[in-house]
């Protein structure tokens, strides 16, 4: 039997804890290369349990307009795929679990393997998927399990029964539900579709289940916290770099908010 990854031995210590944990995603080079780590080292201070870094991308059809806005910035900058590995180093010195959020299309042009092998070497857990399913994942599951890196695949209010029992069981370290029906972004409240989702995968798997998409405040996250392994949170913290003048100001409205978020993760 593989001993458990560091996400396994987070979730485990969370679940000992009677909380569910704080995920943050902030894209690597936003708003430059420096800012983008020491918001994340930020966000750690301020409670993140584990940390998702963005990798910036020209065609990201399921971000909205704040993660687009961030991740055109970091493309403007000139980051790169080497950079994004660089704040995924940064990032796993803090202690945190740190995973790639990233399209396929920029793993294939860095290729696979190479990908796998420099995201380990950096202390890099693993990578969040949103446009690669388990079924078209062989490449990625191979260089995966040689390098040993988790696999968090992503399911939706839509997905069927027998959908979501596959991507479970491909998925390793957790499973990201996303709980609503379109893009990225913050939302006035919590989805109606996100309790009855993770419901349905407790039927088939006993993996964690991180609920993604729209919790941008403490309340939403205590709501979220309720009934899921882990509450994701991105906009609203990108929002926070991208609504400063200053990258310090940014950095340092990060880290309140991300402790605001920590408060409402005890149930």
């Amino acid at each position: 039997m593989s001993k458990p990854s560091c996400i396994d031995q987070l979730f485990e210590r969370t679940r000992a804890e009677n909380r569910a944990a704080l995920v943050g995603y902030l894209p690597a080079g936003f708003p430059d290369l420096k800012t983008s780590i020491a918001a994340i080292e930020a966000m750690v201070e301020g409670g993140v349990d584990l940390v998702e870094v963005g990798l910036p991308y020209s065609d990201p059809v399921m971000d909205g307009p704040v993660i687009q806005a961030a991740a055109d910035r970091a493309l403007v900058g000139g980051t790169r795929t080497s950079d994004v590995i660089d704040v995924v180093r940064a990032s796993a010195d803090t202690g945190a679990p740190t995973v790639v959020m990233t399209y396929w299309n920029p793993v294939e042009r860095y290729g696979v393997d190479r990908f796998a092998a420099d995201l380990a070497d950096a202390g890099g857990a693993g990578l969040i998927t949103p446009d690669l399913t388990p079924d078209e994942a062989g490449e990625w599951i191979d260089a995966s399990g040689a390098h040993g890196l988790d696999r968090i695949f992503l399911v939706a209010p839509s997905s069927t029964d027998e959908r979501l029992a596959m991507t479970a069981e491909a998925s390793s370290g957790f499973v990201y539900a996303t709980s609503i029906m379109g893009v990225t972004g913050q939302r006035e409240q919590t989805s109606s579709l996100a309790p009855p989702l993770v419901e349905r995968l407790r039927k088939v798997t006993d993996k964690p289940v991180g609920v993604g998409l729209g919790v941008s405040n403490r309340a939403q996250a205590q709501e979220v916290a309720a009934f899921s392994d882990a509450v994701i949170v991105g906009s609203a913290l990108v929002r926070c770099l991208l609504d400063t003048e200053s990258g310090s100001t940014g950095v340092d409205a990060v880290r309140e908010l991300s402790r605001e978020l920590r408060e409402g993760m005890a149930r």
